[in-house]
């Protein structure tokens, strides 16, 4: 099985680009990605190279911006191409099936100046209990399946 997810800090703004033939939209970005590490140890990340496709590439580009967290999720690929000296370069990227956008806000701020929100947290249970109408409340069934 061949796949991954990683949540991390973009290290720079999307690239998008469109290819010759079908004109499909593929955007490429970084992302840092903590490891993890003992008390007392120095932290240190990860930078993985990124490839989104199609409408998601799109959105990428339009609403992602350095510093945003994101989650992605896709499949790992490696590859290889001859660089001018003739010297075989080999590469891994991850290739996104689905990327979460985790911190929202306006492309034009600047996110490191901190204008941006967090994803929505989720309520606890005792929360959505209160503000669950009675009816539901008064149900004291398991649930068949």
């Amino acid at each position: 099985m061949n796949s991954v997810i990683l949540i991390g800090r973009l290290t720079r703004d999307p690239e998008l680009r469109y290819t010759n033939g079908s004109q499909m939209a593929i955007a490429k970005f970084s992302l840092a990605v903590d490891r993890p590490v003992r008390q007392g140890e120095e932290r240190k990340a990860d930078f993985p190279r990124i490839t989104v496709f199609g409408k998601q590439a799109e959105n990428c580009e339009k609403y992602l911006t350095k510093g945003r967290m994101v989650c992605v999720q896709g499949r790992i690929q490696t590859g290889s191409y001859q660089d001018k000296d003739g010297k075989t370069v080999y590469t891994t990227d991850v290739v996104a099936d689905r990327v979460e956008f985790l911190e929202w806000g306006d492309k034009n701020q600047n996110s490191s100046a901190g204008n941006y929100q967090s994803a929505p947290e989720v309520q606890s249970g005792e929360d959505l209990e209160a503000e669950m109408p009675d009816s539901f409340l008064a149900i004291n069934e398991d649930v068949p399946f």
